[in-house]
């Protein structure tokens, strides 16, 4: 190819990307979105050419499962230890969304090395965290593990809840969510507060989280699906009362999540009647039982236990209904 052809290429590729900042806006899902800045609802799907490591796009599952675990203080130390890396390693991708709590380090490194020792294993999984969780060096913050696979993330919804009164220890991390396989207009939906509460202020905490819940449900995207997970550290009368003003109910009810057995410290809860994707399948995963570990290996994973909830991949839990819109037009 002569040398004029390639400045030809050349010169088109940077004018298509000039005309392309200036009359549209770049927002919405894993898969890049356009929209005209003129505010006009048509939205231009940006296609790549497929390769070999792109999730693939028919239906090869019909349910996900999402998970929460407090992963107690992984920091790089921790995940140094190989026993530890083993299970997580081993245990992490059983499940197709997981909310991470307590990570504690001052960049998102510990994250990308935990992402690298999975993939390793021909995996495609990927993180989403806050924005400004580089910038600020955060010494412990929550993250969403995701398999890119079977999930698709709008990394423009993933953000802190928004605590002027300071009445979070933590806040919450909020992020939307698509499963994968389906037409998009028929896949399941769905918003995740990803919580790590502190027991010495869980009244407050609780009634803050009652708030945050209603915000997130009325931001004005329609999204009907809210599930709030992770460590929600309320006693029975609080959580309760917490069911009861946002008419929602536990996935995890009378099972110990800690490692020693002696509280129901982490949770999955969800409107019932809105989240009808919900198949009725949840459980507790047993450090010990599961990996063979003794007391004390399992504590130096966790003190808290896996919890997971399993959904159809459908919006409504069967082919054929349409998700509300997923983003909106800026």
């Amino acid at each position: 190819m002569s040398k004029l052809i390639w400045i030809t290429i050349l010169v088109a590729l940077g004018m298509g990307g000039w005309y392309a900042s200036q009359h549209y806006e770049i927002h919405g899902w894993d898969q890049l979105r356009l929209t005209p800045r003129s505010g006009q609802s048509t939205v231009v799907p940006m296609v790549a050419e497929p390769t070999p490591s792109s999730p693939p796009t028919e239906l090869q599952h019909e349910s996900i499962r999402i998970a929460s675990f407090n992963l107690g203080g992984l920091d790089e130390g921790k995940l140094g230890d190989a026993r530890v890396r083993e299970v997580l390693v081993q245990l992490l991708p059983r499940f197709d969304l997981i909310a991470l709590q307590n990570i504690r380090a001052a960049n998102q490194g510990v994250l990308v090395r935990l992402v690298e020792q999975i993939n390793a294993a021909q995996r495609q999984y990927d993180f989403a965290v806050a924005a400004d969780v580089h910038l600020k060096g955060a010494e412990q913050y929550s993250a969403f593990l995701l398999d890119r696979a079977t999930i698709e993330v709008d990394r423009t919804q993933v953000y802190l809840v928004e605590d002027a009164a300071g009445r979070f220890q933590r806040k919450p991390l909020v992020g939307a969510f698509r499963a994968r396989g389906p037409n998009p207009a028929e896949a399941f939906t769905f918003t995740l507060i990803n919580v790590d509460l502190d027991p010495d202020h869980s009244p407050a905490e609780g009634e803050a989280l009652a708030a945050a819940y209603r915000a997130v449900r009325d931001d004005g995207r329609g999204e009907d699906d809210i599930i709030i997970l992770g460590t929600v550290n309320l006693g029975d009368q609080e959580l309760a009362h917490l069911e009861q003003s946002l008419e929602i109910a536990r996935s995890i009810n009378g099972v110990p999540t800690t490692t020693r057995g002696t509280a129901v410290a982490d949770n999955i809860l969800f409107n019932r009647r809105a989240t009808t994707e919900f198949t009725g399948r949840s459980g507790v995963i047993d450090l010990i039982r599961e990996f063979g570990l003794t007391m004390p290996e399992a504590l130096e994973v966790s003190e808290h236990l896996p919890v997971w909830s399993e959904f159809s991949v459908f919006e409504g839990g069967q082919p054929g209904q349409v998700s509300p819109p997923a983003e909106r037009v800026k």
